[in-house]
């Protein structure tokens, strides 16, 4: 990338931060004494916030795994997605986790030489859960199983690390048709 995109790309960047930060809602997704965890390693990945500085290494990753994100989570994203619009993507994810409204993770490799998946830690108002779960690996990583250990690691994480009572991990032990028929409550 030669320097004016980046500049160019920047400077939209930090507008879109100004004005989307305040529509956002301030309220925290953990209370304020809880220290969010900063990473979760096994002998596999590693998961870590999801900066802006990823934006290269996320962007492959999830063109590259376009049809598998399309039918795991359904609709048209990320279909025709561009750099630019993913570094926006993640400046949102990162102020989002600087908040403490949501929180998401690269999935990286042990030497961060291939971003392998993400997690994503979003509030929900559905009755019954405190929380709500996404994660997905990159389709080159699936007849590997890496989904699947990743989705492990995570559920035991966040049972262990995380002050969540009941956490809906939507498309997995509840299908997203049946978790988004559940009523809102007010929160």
């Amino acid at each position: 990338m030669n320097a004016p995109t980046f500049r160019r790309i920047f400077s939209g960047l930090v507008f879109f931060l100004a004005v989307a930060g305040q529509a956002q809602s301030p309220t925290p997704l953990v209370p304020a004494d809880f220290k969010v965890p900063a990473k979760l390693e096994t002998a596999e990945f590693r998961l870590r916030m999801l900066a802006v500085s990823d934006v290269v290494k996320d962007y492959d990753a999830v063109m590259s795994s376009t049809a598998h994100l399309q039918a795991l989570f359904g609709g048209k994203w990320p279909g025709g997605m561009t750099l630019e619009e993913n570094l926006v993507d993640l400046g949102w994810h990162h102020k989002e986790f600087l908040r403490r409204t949501s929180f998401a993770y690269t999935v990286v490799a042990l030497d961060e030489s291939r971003v392998l998946g993400c997690v994503y830690i979003n509030p929900t108002r559905k009755r019954g859960y405190d929380a709500s779960v996404s994660l997905w690996a990159r389709a080159s990583e699936l007849d590997g199983g890496l989904e699947a250990r990743l989705e492990a690691a995570v559920k035991t994480w966040i049972a262990q690390e995380w002050p969540f009572q009941n956490v809906a991990y939507p498309g997995r032990g509840v299908s997203r048709e049946e978790y988004q028929k559940l009523p809102d409550e007010k929160r």
